[in-house]
């Protein structure tokens, strides 16, 4: 039987599932009531108190919890899986059949990571891994030259796989970034980049 000691401990790890999602629920209460477009700005503006000091998971087998990050790094790794899904109504359901499944258990990290990578379809264990155990923020590297576009990432741990939307020239631009230089061509050399902050990853346009 597992003694209470060490339960406290897988929960003190786990801290960051009930944290996470409590900070992140500030923004969905915004969005119901004040708009889309509020509720992002609020959860950007909450990146100034992310330290990435240490990871949000805390080190199992020790009675140790992670980051104080747990509350608005959480959020913006929540928001991130938002933009991935791209879906409003498709992510409220999802959260929903999460609290739903869960309801008066206690669930481990890979319990959610699990049921977050079936319910949208995709597979999220590196995105988990950048997020959850390590303190780099993914850095898209965007590199204009004449009418071409060269992207790739950096700063990110194996297997990360973040689809991404960026905006050039008013059309919306589905980017599957890897590691590796990835090159698009632009309709003119003056083209117009925009990103989306709404992502938690740092840009770098050259």
């Amino acid at each position: 039987h597992m003694s209470a000691i060490s339960l406290l401990v897988i929960l003190f790890a786990n801290m960051w599932i009930h944290e996470s999602f409590t900070a992140y629920s500030e923004s969905l209460f915004l969005d119901y009531h004040y708009g889309t477009t509020a509720a992002n700005e609020y959860v950007i503006g909450t990146r100034r108190s992310i330290r990435n000091d240490r990871p949000l998971i805390g080190e199992y087998g020790v009675n140790h919890e992670g980051s104080g990050d747990m509350y608005y790094k959480g959020a913006n790794m929540i928001h991130t899986l938002r933009m991935l899904v791209n879906d409003k109504d498709k992510w409220r359901r999802i959260l929903r059949n999460m609290n739903k499944t869960f309801y008066h258990q206690t669930v481990t990290t890979q319990d959610i990571e699990d049921f977050l990578s079936q319910s949208i379809g995709h597979d999220l264990t590196g995105f988990f891994n950048q997020y959850l155990r390590g303190t780099e923020i993914p850095k898209l590297v965007l590199d204009q030259k004449k009418n071409k576009l060269t992207y790739h990432w950096e700063n990110v741990v194996d297997n990360f796989n973040l689809p991404i939307r960026i905006v050039i020239d008013d059309e919306v631009i589905l980017l599957q970034p890897s590691t590796s230089k990835q090159v698009i061509k632009l309709q003119s050399k003056k083209s117009v980049i925009q990103t989306d902050s709404s992502y938690y990853v740092h840009y770098k346009i050259r």
